[in-house]
């Protein structure tokens, strides 16, 4: 997977288009990832032990990492591809400008 945590990401298909935020978490054997904000899901919860209060709680859920495109600080939402440099480490790249992200 090229897209890590903490990574900008828009959201290039479904309900949530056009929506620009961080990934929280990824899953790569599932191939996706948790976006914050994006594809909430609301879930009715009663009181417990640990959470005293019920009521209708908003969860973020999984989204593919298909629909996401990583988003460049120059260039903006862009595909990334990886190359290695001299000392043999992998970095990434933005098609768009050419630059390490």
């Amino acid at each position: 997977m090229k897209i890590r945590k903490g990574d900008t990401v828009m959201v290039i298909s479904g309900k949530d288009a056009g929506k620009e935020s961080k990934v929280s978490k990824i899953f790569p054997a599932k191939g996706k990832v948790l976006v914050e904000g994006v594809n909430t899901s609301r879930r009715h919860t009663k009181p417990s032990g640990q959470t005293m209060q019920g009521g209708i709680i908003d969860k973020d859920m999984p989204i593919d990492v298909s629909n996401v495109m990583i988003v460049c600080e120059k260039h903006g939402p862009t595909r990334i591809r990886l190359r290695t440099d001299d000392e043999g480490e992998k970095l990434r790249v933005c098609v768009k400008g050419g630059e390490d992200l």
